[in-house]
């Protein structure tokens, strides 16, 4: 602790620091690994804590997170998975002189039935003399419960359940599951997955006296704790939302809780129109920039590159076919592993190509499925890349599933004059800084292993041996399986976005970013 002496003044030293606590769900109630920070440390020596440090520049607060576990516990992601992620807050200590920003986590430890080593596995170093497991209802800010300053409330920042009642707390965390497990909806439906959450949640905080403040944080954490990865449009659904309760709040009417019920459920119905809207913008596109290129060269087919298996694209392409004097649609898909969506877009365009054109409408479809690794060859003297987006950047690039750069580069380089268009909604525009604070998300393995050992692949299982260090202690060899879901295309090789509110650019996408942060700050920022 400090010599300083009361009444001394010096300026405060600012510190980014992660706080993550473990939890174990081995029990019928949860439990937090709780540290006690030795004598070797320089600040708030013998009290309790999670597991923290200073976030080294460049790193991301989840990235710093991470080290520090495996630097103070040895614990990997073979036995933990981030849970939670909490709100970052501020608080000054003069008695050490520092001002403290705490980004709060929550890791769940992995049981041994699910590939971790459970308890055994935390080995903590010299940073701390021991550790217990705590209940999280009994840590308490009080200098009596021996912790270091404000434990309770980056406790409580990733632990929710300790400020709200059960069945708003059930709602909530019914919701996050259901949006962490979806791995085969799009962000357009997670969103809405999410407002319905949001919407239960609501339901329940009639009558409590602080409720703007509950459904502010359960609309931040579903947000955040759900897919964040995709969780823009969520963001920007949310902010409507908030925006349009706060205005009825404000009110303060005899039916006041109806409306606003019923405020959420007019954004859920108006969200089905926008995939519409973003139909006839493609059509008009097409239209005004493609049609007099064809017209030209007497060109009857139109070739299309794509790897979603998003339904607004998939209805873009017919709609504008139908629309368009050429009789051939040449569509090439690329399979999407390791969930292979582009096999699933292929039947669902067929299966919708012959209910709109009968055989005697002189229309014909060509549908070409190439693995991922052909994307060079599927993008020969294509005339468009269709992409979707997960998120969007203020600059304009875009975050969508994986093998979409690829796909891009590929059509840049072999068939230039093609142009690479982005389907998306408006609301899948993040806040500026949001693409150098995105950090990828990595899936379970297994989805890549599986149809490695169901097809029969030969010495599968020596890989599987050294996977996640699977292997003896003796071994010198680990093979990590990468699944990653998404990557970033650059905004300087996209030509267009395709919204709800016509054919956009980058200018009118860094407007809406601002637009963006503006109101997040003002619903978030206050709690």
């Amino acid at each position: 602790m400090s010599n300083q002496q009361p009444g001394s003044h010096r300026e405060l030293q600012h510190r980014l620091v992660v706080s993550s606590f473990i939890f174990s769900f081995t029990n019928e109630s949860p439990q937090i690994a709780l540290f006690k920070r030795s004598d070797k440390v320089s600040t708030y020596q013998h009290h309790l804590a999670p597991i923290s440090g200073s976030i080294e520049q460049p790193e991301s607060p989840i990235s710093a997170a991470w080290r520090e576990i495996g630097e103070e516990t040895s614990l990997t992601k073979q036995d933990i998975e981030l849970w939670r992620q909490g709100k970052p807050f501020s608080f000054s200590d003069p008695s050490i002189g520092r001002q403290w920003t705490i980004y709060p986590f929550a890791f769940r430890l992995k049981s041994r039935d699910e590939g971790g080593r459970g308890h055994a596995a935390i080995k903590i170093d010299w940073e701390h003399e021991e550790w217990h497991w705590y209940n999280p209802k009994e840590v308490m800010n009080e200098e009596t419960f021996g912790g270091v300053p404000r434990l309770a409330e980056s406790l409580r920042r990733v632990f929710f359940e300790l400020d709200m009642n059960e069945k708003p707390s059930g709602a909530l965390r019914s919701g996050l599951e259901q949006l962490k497990t979806d791995h085969s909806s799009g962000s357009h439906e997670l969103t809405t997955i999410a407002l319905k959450a949001f919407r239960d949640v609501l339901v329940h905080l009639k009558n409590e006296p602080d409720w703007w403040k509950t459904a502010r944080m359960a609309a931040w954490h579903l947000w955040k704790n759900g897919r964040e990865s995709m969780g823009s449009a969520t963001l920007n659904a949310f902010l409507g939302v908030l925006a349009d309760i706060d205005a009825i709040k404000a009110q303060d009417s005899e039916n006041q809780w109806d409306r606003i019920l019923a405020v959420l459920d007019h954004h859920l119905e108006r969200r089905r129109k926008t995939a519409s809207h973003i139909k006839e913008a493609f059509n008009a596109y097409l239209h005004s920039s493609f049609l007099p290129n064809i017209q030209s060269r007497e060109k009857k087919e139109i070739t299309i590159l794509t790897l979603s298996a998003s339904s607004t694209i998939r209805d873009s392409i017919l709609d504008a076919f139908k629309s368009l004097p050429t009789s051939h649609l040449d569509l090439r898909i690329l399979e999407s592993r390791p969930l292979f969506e582009g096999a699933s877009m292929a039947s669902s365009l067929l299966s919708e190509f012959e209910l709109i054109f009968p055989v005697s409408s002189g229309q014909r479809l060509h549908i070409s499925i190439y693995t991922d690794a052909s994307a060079a060859l599927a993008a020969k003297d294509v005339d468009f890349v269709l992409l979707g987006a997960d998120r969007i950047s203020s600059s304009g690039s875009v975050s969508n599933k994986i093998g979409s750069l690829p796909a891009v580069l590929s059509a840049k380089h072999i068939s230039p004059e093609a142009r690479v268009l982005v389907f998306s909604g408006l609301e899948k525009v993040a806040e500026p800084g949001a693409e150098e604070d995105h950090e990828p998300e990595e899936n379970d393995p297994m989805e890549v292993i599986s149809p490695w050992v169901d097809s029969g692949v030969k010495a599968v299982n020596k890989l599987q041996e050294a996977i996640g260090g699977n292997k003896t202690e003796a071994s010198n060899c680990v093979v990590e399986v990468k699944n990653v879901y998404f990557e970033w295309v650059d905004a300087n090789m996209i030509d267009g976005f395709i919204t709800e509110e016509g054919a956009l650019g980058a200018p009118e996408i860094r407007k809406k970013a601002l637009e963006v942060k503006e109101k997040a700050d003002n619903y978030f920022d206050s709690f």
